[in-house]
């Protein structure tokens, strides 16, 4: 019997983050323009954590189903490690997708932002589709793309133009530093399983780029949202308060190109984790004082 503490786990906790700090940069940039709008910053959340958790069991189904997560390195999976079954597992992803979705019109509605429902059915299709469908763009190098662009500027971006009716350079600037933080995640996560993908036939980014340049391409993504911080600076001089994370991110980028392996990856998981969650709450506390 599945227990609560393994649908817990299967939502992937430790990952929310990545939905939450994009909602509260651009409430902090709706904040700083005098937009901000208390109660569409909380729907503004529910709706990125519910498709966040419901593209999450979608993975999880997907890859189970397939045998993607059969010898995986990292963290069991509901369906392979046989903890749930995979219809119940569809059927939690397609709950949370509907809740994202009725958030998601409940939030165009008060805003009166209605052109925003293409951009959220866009959301919830890309959400099933990562790994959901028969063609999954996940499986063919595009999951980090996707990542950068929902967990960047469509999310920091559509939270500050639901409440502030506008958007501006430096927000874009911000929003670029968040997607950043999430692709490096997703990156930690396929270098590590990047053998295992390969044998499946997952042909994620990291397997196309051969395990070196993937390595090097982490080292890049971890330190673009410094320059990142500097331009939103120019205009909001306390957000110069997220470069403080420049020398851990930079450990992290030094040690995922010496080559960290096996269990370190769940040290580098957990310290992009960290760093990029301090980076974005340090933003958005400096983009609103």
């Amino acid at each position: 019997m599945t227990t609560t503490a393994d649908w817990i786990a299967g939502a992937r906790p430790r990952t929310l983050w990545t939905g939450a700090v994009p909602v509260l940069v651009g409430s902090a940039s709706a904040s700083a323009i005098g937009g901000f709008r208390p109660l569409l910053a909380l729907i503004a959340l529910g709706v990125a954590l519910a498709l966040q958790i419901g593209s999450n069991y979608a993975n999880d189904y997907a890859d189970g189903i397939r045998g993607t997560d059969v010898d995986r390195i990292g963290p069991e999976r509901l369906v392979a490690s046989g903890k749930a079954l995979p219809r119940s597992v569809k059927n939690a992803a397609y709950a949370s997708l509907a809740l994202g979705a009725v958030l998601g019109l409940l939030l165009v509605w008060l805003s009166g932002q209605w052109w925003l429902l293409a951009v959220g059915a866009v959301a919830v299709i890309a959400a099933w589709t990562y790994t959901g469908s028969s063609r999954p763009y996940g499986y063919a190098g595009w999951g980090e793309v996707s990542v950068f662009i929902f967990f960047g500027p469509v999310a920091v971006l559509g939270t500050m133009y639901t409440q502030a009716g506008t958007v501006t350079w430096w927000a874009v600037a911000a929003s670029a530093g968040v997607g950043m933080f999430s692709v490096a995640l997703l990156l930690v996560n396929n270098i590590r399983d990047l053998a295992t993908d390969a044998l499946a036939g997952k042909r994620t980014l990291a397997v196309k780029l051969g395990e070196f340049r993937a390595r090097r391409l982490f080292a890049a993504v971890v330190t673009l949202p410094i320059v990142c911080a500097v331009l939103v600076a120019f205009v909001h001089p306390f957000a110069l308060g997220a470069t403080f994370i420049a020398l851990p991110a930079l450990f992290i980028a030094l040690g995922m190109r010496m080559g960290a392996e096996g269990a370190n990856f769940r040290v580098m998981f957990a310290g992009i984790s960290g760093v990029g969650l301090a980076y974005g709450l340090l933003l958005a506390v400096g983009i609103a004082i």
